[in-house]
């Protein structure tokens, strides 16, 4: 895949549940995920996201955005961190900031 960005979690019981909640986050992207048998790689294209709220639906209430962060061992692409999300863009080079994405659901524009 061409530009993959997304996070690489290292193998559990909750993988597949988080591979829902970004399914369910990103219904337009192409999404990849390959199991290394240690790691479970998952990518799209340019953007990926992921909300606490999609989260908590598939791996309980009590499910913090903050926990999906230790179950990372790596990523691909730049991270940014927010209260209730996780997002996954491609850095245009190394140390410049990333372009604007506008985000599909709700087709306001994010930069950083």
């Amino acid at each position: 895949m061409d530009n993959a960005v997304g996070p690489i979690l290292r193998t559990s019981d909750q993988v597949d549940l988080v591979v829902a909640a970004i399914e369910d986050d990103n219904p337009d992207s192409d999404i990849e995920v390959t199991d290394h048998g240690s790691y479970v790689r998952i990518h799209a294209p340019n953007h990926l996201r992921v909300t606490e709220q999609s989260l908590q639906r598939h791996l309980g209430a009590d499910f913090q955005i903050r926990s999906l962060e230790p179950m990372m061992s790596a990523f691909a692409g730049r991270i940014i961190t927010r209260s209730d999300s996780f997002e996954w863009l491609l850095a245009t080079a190394p140390n410049q900031p990333v372009k604007s994405v506008k985000s599909v659901k709700s087709g306001k524009e994010a930069t950083t």
